[in-house]
């Protein structure tokens, strides 16, 4: 499948939205870049969701980008903690060396596996630490 590479209404009506793109301001017939048009729309847009939502499509990103995105978000998400468990990290890794063909199915399933026991493990810890 052919990437899309500008945007306009016209081709995020298809999408069926739950909110109509010419709210944005956004001329009907306007056919930007994408990354033009989020640096244009962006602040306009009340929902940020929407954007990712549009973003994450796979008419606009490939598989590859797609994992390395969540990848991001997750080691985005690991900033936020104090002390993240080394599983979690060791599982961003082997996802982004997947992504990149540099590690098997396998090794991306167990470090998911890995990954799914540590947060288990946290959610006991949290609830142990409730009931003291």
């Amino acid at each position: 499948m052919k990437k899309i590479t500008k945007i306009s209404n016209r081709i995020i009506r298809r999408f069926n939205p739950c909110y109509d793109p010419s709210e944005l301001g956004s001329k009907e017939r306007e056919y930007l870049p994408i990354v033009e048009a989020v640096e244009k729309y962006l602040d306009k847009c009340k929902n940020k969701g929407d954007v990712v939502w549009l973003l994450c499509r796979k008419e606009f990103m490939t598989d590859r980008d797609m994992r390395l995105f969540a990848v991001w978000c997750a080691r985005e998400a690991l900033k936020l903690l104090e002390n993240p468990d080394q599983r979690s990290i060791d599982a961003c890794d082997v996802a982004e060396r997947f992504a990149n063909g540099e590690a098997t199915s396998d090794e991306l399933a167990a470090a998911r596996d890995a990954a799914g026991y540590a947060a288990w493990d946290a959610q006991i810890d949290k609830l142990l630490t409730y009931f003291k």
